[in-house]
């Protein structure tokens, strides 16, 4: 069994939304007022345009177990979510949404497998999807599918988010991993180490829209896929020495023809046909490529994953002793460790 002593952090990206924050933290503190000694509110701003910031700096000053770690712009929700892999020192950490959506309850749970079964990485399974409308519990279950069938090695649960408790080991885990293009749910399961799913219950949003739509869900997956597969790469070679054999098979017919019943004029349609679907087939592969191609010059460069402007409350005075906020995340794979 661990150690009683610990602390879990919350970690909270959010990027306008201001007419949640409130209700968040007052919900967190009533449900989880049985281990308020040991939670810790790490908020992640991504650039929010409204007074998202201004909201959780009153909170602060009522509450000083809440933290703010401030990006200088919108990087995304998996840059946010590493801005806080790399800051935050606690025991665990816990990725939530502020919509409350991933109920503060759940983390209970969370805790008490993690201590008493000693799991490092307790997700979260939606059980109940009935809020989610058709088309995305559809789209949902197809992409959990294809990535698993896809994924060279690791394999993520169906219906499991952000959601989840993991421990410290597989944080500093993920601290070394140097990619840019971070796709969370398959780096979570990366490391290995013991893992436990829970069900739960997703319910509606408390207030405010999702972030999310569809365009943004479909390169989403995309950048899944091709982080963790090379499969589609792989599988035009195939598709091409197939589509090469019924070529040479077509060869050898025409030439069949032509000595049998001597030449033949060429049909314009058939012609127009095959040459549309072999253009189509090599805009596609072409297409596969350039998604690989991109990433790869995005990892070359060696953008950072995200830049800091400010960290407030109690996370700004556990940082390592010289690092300067403002220039953390410069490149990742230099993060000073904890």
């Amino acid at each position: 069994m661990r150690k009683d002593d610990y602390t879990v952090a919350l970690v909270v990206p959010v990027f306008n939304e201001h007419e949640t924050v409130e209700t968040f933290v007052s919900t967190v503190k009533e449900k989880l007022a049985s281990l308020k000694d040991h939670i810790e509110i790490v908020f992640v701003d991504d650039g929010s345009k409204d007074n998202t910031c201004q909201i959780i700096e009153k909170l602060q000053e009522k509450d000083d177990s809440i933290s703010l770690i401030k990006l200088s712009r919108n990087f995304g929700k998996e840059a946010a979510m590493s801005a806080a892999l790399d800051l935050v020192d606690a025991d665990a950490i816990v990725p939530m949404d502020v919509d409350l959506q991933d109920p503060p309850e759940v983390v209970l749970e969370f805790i008490k497998i993690w201590k008493e079964e000693e799991i490092d990485n307790v997700y979260g399974v939606r059980v109940d999807r009935s809020q989610d409308s058709e088309a995305k519990r559809v789209t949902s279950g197809g992409f959990y599918y294809v990535f698993n069938k896809l994924s060279n090695r690791v394999k993520i649960p169906s219906n499991v988010g952000d959601f989840r408790l993991i421990d410290k080991k597989i944080v500093e885990t993920l601290r070394q991993l140097p990619e840019r293009n971070r796709f969370m749910k398959g780096l979570y399961a990366w490391p290995g180490f013991s893992a436990k799913g829970v069900g739960y219950e997703r319910p509606q949003r408390v207030a405010g829209q999702t972030k999310w739509n569809y365009w943004k869900l479909w390169n989403f997956a995309l950048d899944g896929i091709v982080s963790f597969s090379s499969l589609p790469l792989r599988v035009w070679s195939y598709i091409g020495g197939f589509i090469g054999i019924l070529a040479l098979a077509y060869m050898f017919w025409v030439i069949f023809e032509v000595i049998m019943g001597g030449v033949s004029v060429p049909g314009y349609a058939s012609t127009l046909c095959v040459v549309l679907f072999l253009g189509s087939i090599q805009l596609i592969s072409v297409g596969v490529l350039g998604e690989y191609l991109g990433r790869l010059s995005e990892e070359i460069k060696g953008r950072p994953v995200y830049v800091v402007s400010k960290v407030t409350g109690p996370l700004s005075n556990q940082l390592p002793k010289g690092m300067s906020v403002t220039t953390v995340g410069v490149t990742h794979n230099d993060q000073t460790k904890h």
